[in-house]
């Protein structure tokens, strides 16, 4: 993704030796008994410059852009995808329960009789007698847990024989016979699967499986975009620290430049020109950590916001500044917020409504067997006649089919068939566990909507004093300021020693780290609020949309 530039980077200055050090004056060589201490200091300073490297090609992004990134190229975000698509081949599947089945069959068989058989005076005749039967049929499922047939089957019967009767023969003559029948059977049930059976059981699982896996994504997202919001903040917060330390080396590299000439000149201790030092070095080694602090809060937001993350050479570098706004916070609205919109206690309830339908499923299987049948049929049969037999007419193959669509010779039937099992024990004993996995289920409910209202709570009181606390390290930041300069002023008349100076330079630096934090502290509270709340997404003005 292309990140937008909305500034510029900052650079870093020169690599120092060991045996020099940089002072608001310049490099400074050193005389040999500081050697030892100052090559120490100058280590630190090297290490100062390789962990500021890393900024010169630091690429201001918006918060934004980070969370559009996000939704594209996360990791979480696009594994999760999966699951609704997987389940939604589960469910096309359940329906196939309702597609109908096609059956047909061919069969020939044939049968020889040599004859010769008497019967009085008469002897049966040799028979050669080949028959060709064809089947079809389409059976399948009802919507209401009814099964049809729809069949049709023709037998033809093709023979060769001769009759003789006394000295009289006659023939050979042959016989071509259709036989055969179009049906149409249903049977529904009335009591047993009437109202709920394994394929409805099947699909309706399915679909709340589906929305609950929905539900799977619409979190990831929530917990993505929180993510990359607290992540963003935490990288807004270490910038700042590591202005903060700049700030601080600035102020510590100044004081000891005004103690170093005070030295000289007989005006100040060597004593306090060593402390000035010892307070360089202590401000460095905190600007490390800060610089650290701030390549680690990069690194994690990139990990957040793409799958190549070793494509993304740039330190990455928040470009929005953090106005701390008044939240106005009601914990009526945040609680129904979270009842209607948080996808685990959506998930829960769910999986109550999926146990609702086993129960209802179990139910009806305790149910004896019933169901209706009926069946209509219509049957047709033509016989073709070959040979020396007078007065004996030829019928045609076309009076065989129109004696089936005349329904020359109807069948029909109904009646019902009923059966149930004697003692049902298996039947009971699963329905009795579906009970009581709803008892457990709802309690199960009603102990994360209890734990919903904590955490909100929680994130409430915690986004009040994180706003609560803005104010008061602005303020501290500010009596440090002036403590600082009242301080400096007694020094400049001789009223005051270095060792407070550095000091009350101490809390002006802690008291303005504590007030960088506050402000990505309190932006991270109303985030995880959001969260709590379930509202993270339109907050964002974000729509998820399922197709």
């Amino acid at each position: 993704m292309n990140f937008p530039e909305t500034g510029g980077v900052c650079g870093g200055s020169s690599p120092l030796s060991l045996n020099s050090r940089l002072t608001p004056d310049g490099v400074i060589p050193q005389s040999a008994q500081n050697m030892k201490q100052l090559s120490a200091i100058a280590a630190v300073m090297v290490l100062t410059q390789w962990s500021g490297a890393a900024e010169s090609n630091a690429r201001p992004v918006t918060l934004d852009s980070c969370i559009q990134a996000a939704l594209q190229k996360n990791l979480d975000i696009r594994l999760s995808r999966y699951l609704p698509e997987l389940t939604e081949t589960e469910l096309w599947t359940a329906y196939s329960a309702y597609d109908p089945t096609f059956n047909f069959s061919a069969t020939r068989r044939i049968e020889q009789d040599p004859g010769g058989t008497r019967f009085g005076g008469f002897v049966a005749p040799p028979v050669d007698q080949e028959n060709d039967q064809f089947g079809t049929s389409l059976t399948g499922l009802t919507p209401i847990g009814g099964r049809y047939t729809l069949s049709g089957n023709t037998t033809r019967f093709n023979s060769e024989d001769t009759l003789r009767i006394g000295t009289n023969l006659f023939g050979p003559f042959g016989t071509v016979d259709y036989a055969g029948a179009a049906t149409a059977s249903m049977s529904q049930p009335l009591l047993r699967n009437s109202w709920i059976d394994s394929a409805r059981w099947t699909i309706q699982l399915t679909k709340r499986a589906l929305k609950q896996d929905q539900e799977s994504v619409r979190l990831q997202v929530i917990n993505t975009v929180t993510d990359v919001q607290r992540a963003y903040y935490s990288l807004f917060a270490a910038r700042e620290a590591v202005r903060v330390q700049e700030k601080a080396l600035e102020l510590a590299e100044r004081s000891l430049s005004e103690s170093r000439k005070k030295v000289e000149v007989g005006a100040l201790a060597p004593l306090e020109e060593k402390r000035a030092e010892a307070r360089v070095a202590a401000v460095r080694v905190d600007l490390i950590g800060a610089r650290q602090n701030l390549q680690s809060a990069s690194n994690n937001l990139k990990r957040l916001i793409t799958d190549d993350y070793g494509a993304m050479e740039d330190a990455l570098d928040a470009a929005d500044a953090l106005t701390p706004v008044p939240f106005p916070f009601n914990r009526q609205d945040s609680w129904h917020l979270a009842m209607t919109s948080r996808p685990d206690l959506i998930q829960q309830q769910l999986t109550l409504e999926q146990q609702n339908i086993t129960l209802r499923f179990r139910r009806n299987q305790l149910f004896p067997q019933l169901d209706l049948s009926a069946s209509y049929s219509a049957a047709g049969r033509a016989s073709q006649f070959a040979g020396n037999l007078d007065g004996i007419p030829d019928t045609e193959i076309g009076d065989y089919f129109r004696s089936i669509r005349d329904r020359d010779n109807p069948t029909h039937s109904y009646g019902v068939v009923f059966s149930i099992p004697l003692s049902n024990r298996a039947e009971r004993g699963r329905y009795k566990a579906a009970k009581l996995t709803k008892e457990q289920m709802l309690l199960q409910l009603k102990r994360l909507e209890q734990s919903i209202l904590v955490s909100v709570d929680n994130a409430i009181l915690t986004a009040q004093t994180a706003y609560e606390r803005i104010q008061a390290t602005r303020e501290a930041k500010l009596f440090a300021e002036q403590a600082l300069d009242a301080e400096q002023k007694k020094l400049e008349n001789g009223k005051s020693t270095y060792f407070e100076v550095l000091n009350l330079q101490s809390q002006l630096i802690s008291a303005s780290a504590n007030a960088v934090s506050a402000v990505a502290d309190y932006h991270q509270a109303i985030a995880e609020l959001h969260r709590a709340e379930g509202s993270t997404l339109d907050k964002a003005g974000l729509k998820l949309e399922f197709r």
